[in-house]
């Protein structure tokens, strides 16, 4: 007789695939839900000198992509539609091919809530989007659906960054993740990366996946003398930085930046009565309170982004 492990296993094997389109809200409809009609929505553009009909002609391209993407998915698969604002609550399977429908950032706030499934970025507007995390053509869709089914394809695995605080909360990111106050006030807290520590007051830490490396990390390391190198998105290492490191008789500047590997954590220690946050991705409204006396540990996640590359 066979185990229940087994025939979970066969379980797995033999369901139908489905797939799951991810997208986001387009800007007409964010309009629409603001404004309530097309004609209010046309008279506020108007009135601040821009034009509606450029805001719904990206809207139906989007429109017809989307459409060329869903048709792609075989008739007897299964499939779903998510946007966004609703991952927190949607319950996605193992075996879920994960197609996206946007901007690399669309990927980015999707990354968290994957666990191993299979992604495939898809760009509407490879004219506007740099196509980073979406480098498909919706065209392409309907053949690399059936070669990830297959396990035919080139997956390229992403690294990624976790935060863990001493009460068991985490936060995941695939660009970076932002320690500091949620306001211009300066963060206060103690850092440290095995024997060093240091107490600082400074505008944050930033520390950055490779997959981050071409963003606000980027922006930063141009502007300092450092020899701490940017990660590429595949190498198990992260770097951090800290930003405007304040030098007083209780505050230092000497541990600003530096590489994470494998084995290394960097622990943050909260000195912030109010405001102390740490987000992802650039995602403010999804973050960890870090008040004081919290601590954070920031190591690299064990899972990682698993993206479609080729067939």
């Amino acid at each position: 007789m066979p185990s229940a492990a087994a025939t979970a296993r066969a379980r797995t094997t033999t369901t139908t695939p489905r797939v799951v389109v991810v997208t986001r809200k387009t800007n007409y409809q964010l309009l629409l839900e603001r404004h309530g009609t097309h004609a209010q929505a046309s008279f506020f553009l108007r009135m601040r000198e821009q034009s509606i009909e450029t805001v719904k002609a990206r809207h139906d391209h989007f429109g017809v992509e989307l459409d060329t993407v869903v048709a792609a998915i075989p008739n007897a698969w299964r499939r779903a539609r998510v946007q966004r604002s609703d991952l927190h609550r949607f319950l996605f399977e193992p075996n879920d091919i994960v197609v996206a429908v946007g901007q690399d950032g669309l990927v980015a706030n999707l990354a968290k809530y994957l666990d191993g499934q299979c992604g495939i970025g898809v760009n509407p507007e490879p004219d506007r989007n740099m196509g980073v995390l979406v480098p498909t053509a919706s065209h392409e869709t309907k053949a690399l659906l059936v070669a990830a089914e297959r396990g035919a394809v080139g997956i390229e695995e992403r690294t990624m960054v976790e935060a863990t605080l001493d009460d068991g909360q985490r936060l995941v990111a695939v660009n970076e993740l932002f320690v500091g106050h949620r306001t211009h006030q300066s963060a206060r807290y103690r850092i440290q990366l095995g024997l060093e520590q240091e107490l600082q007051s400074s505008s944050g830490i930033v520390v950055t996946t490779g997959t981050g490396s071409t963003g606000w990390a980027q922006s930063i390391h141009r502007k300092r003398m450092t020899e701490v190198l940017l990660p590429s998105p595949q190498e198990p290492r992260l770097a951090f930085f800290v930003r405007e490191a304040y030098p007083s008789l209780a505050t230092g500047t000497m541990l600003t930046d530096g590489e994470l590997g494998p084995d290394d954590d960097l622990v943050v220690a909260s000195r912030m009565n109010d405001g102390g946050v740490i987000f992802g991705d650039g995602i403010e409204d999804d973050r960890l309170r870090f008040g004081w006396g919290t601590r954070a540990t920031l190591r690299i996640a064990p899972q990682r982004l698993r993206m479609v590359c080729e067939i």
